[in-house]
């Protein structure tokens, strides 16, 4: 004889009644992974730790702000005192090389105003190449560049050049008593030396 076992279905499954307290089937499963579920997210919160990157003093941005701004300004400051002393620099070597320019023309031009020179002083010099002689004087003269040396101009060896002594004897200093070679000056600064005839006390 075969055991026959009736199958149960859903109608024949114990359930729970309403206001019984008993669980319905399913009910432990469900409380497990609730649990799980809560641990899990407590896990999760407990687990997260302060931003190690964060900067220090973060605490007060205000004041962060603040020492970035100050430390941004001096950056600015430094960049332009040194552009101011650059920009000084760099007048300066303009104005230093504009005189040096100027200095090697004026040399340059000293051995035609000696020969301008000699032909005044015979006579030479005389209609239109007179005026032009006297324009070419002016301009130079407007430039900076001054003669100088005249008899009896006291001895200076920083703008003279003995090239002759004089027998007179009738003089307290070192006395210039002839120019053979008028001396050129631009300021301070002596282009040549006068060429002279001295003549000394006794």
């Amino acid at each position: 004889m075969t055991d026959q076992t009736p199958l149960r279905t859903g109608q024949d499954m114990p359930h729970a009644e309403p206001g019984s307290g008993l669980p319905g089937p399913g009910a432990d499963d469900m409380r497990t992974v609730t649990a799980e579920a809560a641990q899990a997210s407590t896990a999760t919160v407990t687990d997260v730790q302060p931003d190690a990157g964060a900067p220090e003093g973060s605490a007060d941005p205000l004041v962060d702000a603040l020492a970035l701004a100050e430390a941004r300004l001096g950056d600015l400051l430094r960049e332009r005192a040194e552009f101011v002393n650059y920009r000084r620099r760099v007048e300066r070597d303009r104005e230093v090389s504009a005189e040096q320019g100027k200095v090697v023309v004026l040399a340059a031009i000293l051995p035609v105003l000696d020969d301008i020179d000699g032909a005044r002083t015979h006579g030479d010099l005389v209609g239109p190449f007179a005026s032009v002689a006297d324009k070419l004087d002016a301009t130079l003269r407007r430039l900076g560049l001054e003669p100088f040396g005249e008899p009896g101009d006291a001895f200076d060896p920083a703008l003279h050049e003995a090239l002759l002594q004089d027998g007179v004897t009738q003089v307290d200093v070192p006395t210039c008593t002839q120019v053979l070679q008028r001396g050129y000056r631009t300021g301070d600064r002596v282009l040549r030396p006068a060429r002279v005839a001295v003549a000394s006390p006794a």
